[in-house]
């Protein structure tokens, strides 16, 4: 006998809320094993491909590519212990809530199980405890499927396909659009009468995404599992509105036009003309939402001060070159000039520990550090994103370039996960890549300070009384002014120039 079980996003951790569907790596139909990937989802912080905890056949997918879902939301259902025989292949309607036809309700699952930890072995679930949830906590309420009660629906390719029980209780349905290829909720929204009752929203998103535009949740019908309002509704809601508005703009202009005008007028000759061409919108949501939301956060509660000094990185230069040239069994591999920048980093914290820190808002207190995990900001086509090398203080330059290369490896491939991207005390930010001199960085909060370092380029400088060509970098320091005062940043940085100029100085305290 069958049971349909209901697999809901989980919390994927680090507070995160919600995600986006990027990838379906099943398609209804298939036989899924335990902990198998189903989905890749991009959150505000990672890719991240996420396990299904049963193992069977997948009756239904909630939400298409691109949609994004609230933490707890259905993300399909599997049909465990199916009978044999049953021919499952086939493509299923695709409903208007983005899932399949045939997809269980919302709640066939999510009641507790009265038989606590034992429904889950039985269940197929594989009982480890995954990224942010646990097979192991008790089951949902599974429900058994007679064969009497599956519907076998012909498809177009002649195969046939599992139909989920019908729900023990009612189930409220959106009206079905006459309009083929329209969604329910775009063909229904703009007539819904309004509801006295809750608006069935689940996500903060998209209410606040609402409010901003001026959408009365009450008159949408929502395309969601038992009428649930997505935040796809309130977008297309938002662009009848913008379409309706552009569309009444010309009838406004040519109602207020004086009678008299003359036909040959440029804005009568050309109407077209006339109308301001729409601004494009664009979503601040995964990795560009986190970053807008950290970097107000930053400016709006840290009171941030910036200071910066060249330095004659000639030097410096010349002993990577030699660190690079040497050969024979302890040559090892080659050494950037970040992993450089990021050991002196690590040597100066060690000297001026307050800025290895953060602040305690709630208890008034500055609190220090006892290990260095240094992020270093690297730029992907996702956008800014700041790896974290752990334990660097303990890290040689060789030791720390190593894993400097793994990290970035990984964040250019999307495969960074939360934990490597959280939990930094102070920040690296090599912009000399986008060939800019200078900058003055914004904080990554909550931590206290970061240090940015321009391009390393041939500039007249005097050296040891003459004019000369050196190699001068620029370097700025922006510090969190609560945690110390300049004459500390301003130690930090100059020992940083010190070490970017004359080596050897960096050598004394190794």
């Amino acid at each position: 006998m069958a049971q349909v079980l209901e697999f809901k996003l989980p919390d994927l951790g680090e507070g995160l809320t919600e995600a986006e569907i990027v990838r379906w790596l099943v398609e209804v139909g298939d036989v899924v094993a335990i902990d198998q990937p189903v989905v890749e989802v991009e959150t505000a912080k990672a890719m991240v491909e996420v396990p299904c905890p049963y193992g069977g056949v997948v009756t239904a997918r909630f939400g298409e590519e691109g949609t994004e879902l609230p933490v707890g939301s259905p993300l399909l259902t599997v049909a465990v212990g199916a009978p044999e025989g049953l021919e499952t292949s086939g493509p299923v309607p695709t409903g208007p809530s983005g899932a399949r036809n045939g997809s269980a309700p919302s709640g066939s699952a999510s009641a507790s199980s009265p038989s606590g930890s034992s429904a889950t072995e039985s269940s197929g679930g594989s009982g480890n405890v995954l990224v942010g949830y646990g097979t192991g906590a008790p089951a949902a309420r599974r429900r058994r499927i007679r064969p009497d009660r599956l519907d076998r629906t012909p498809t177009l390719s002649g195969a046939l396909t599992v139909e989920a029980p019908v729900s023990e209780a009612p189930v409220s349905e959106a009206p079905v659009s006459e309009a083929p290829g329209v969604p329910v909720s775009e063909a229904s929204s703009t007539a819904a009468p309004v509801s006295d009752g809750p608006v069935p929203v689940v996500s903060p998103l998209v209410r606040r995404l609402a409010r901003q535009h001026d959408i009365d949740l009450r008159r949408l019908t929502g395309s969601g599992p038992d009428g649930l309002i997505l935040r796809a509704d309130v977008d297309r809601a938002i662009r009848r509105a913008e379409e309706t508005e552009a569309a009444r703009t010309p009838t406004a202009q040519a109602a207020a036009a004086p009678t008299g005008a003359s036909p040959a007028s440029p804005a009568a000759a050309s109407p077209a003309a006339s109308a301001a061409p729409a601004a494009e919108r664009i979503p601040l949501r995964g990795v560009r939402g986190a970053v807008a939301d950290k970097l107000s956060r930053s400016r709006t509660e840290i009171p941030d001060a910036t200071c910066w000094v060249d330095a004659d990185a000639t030097e410096l230069m010349a002993v990577r070159a030699a660190m690079n040239a040497a050969t024979g069994p302890s040559a090892g591999p080659k050494v950037s000039v970040l992993a450089l920048l990021a050991r002196i980093c690590t040597a100066a914290l060690a000297r001026f520990p307050e800025l290895n820190s953060t602040v305690d808002t709630e208890a008034r207190e500055i609190v220090r550090l006892p290990g260095v995990h240094l992020g270093f900001a690297a730029q992907t086509e996702r956008g800014l994103v700041v790896p974290v090398v752990r334990d660097a203080h303990t890290r040689n330059a060789e030791s720390i370039g190593a894993e400097i290369a793994r990290l970035t490896e990984l964040a250019r491939t999307g495969k960074l996960s939360p934990a490597q991207l959280t939990g930094g005390t102070f920040t690296l930010n090599n912009y000399g890549v986008f060939g800019v001199d200078g900058s003055t960085p914004i904080i990554n909060h909550p931590e206290a300070a970061m240090l940015g370092v321009g391009r390393i380029m041939p500039k007249p400088w005097v050296h040891q009384g003459e004019l000369a060509v050196r190699q001068v970098v620029q370097l700025s320091l922006t510090f969190d002014h609560r945690v110390c005062d300049g004459g500390t940043a301003g130690g930090f940085l100059r020992y940083v120039a010190d070490c970017v100029e004359q080596p050897a100085v960096l050598l004394r305290t190794l």
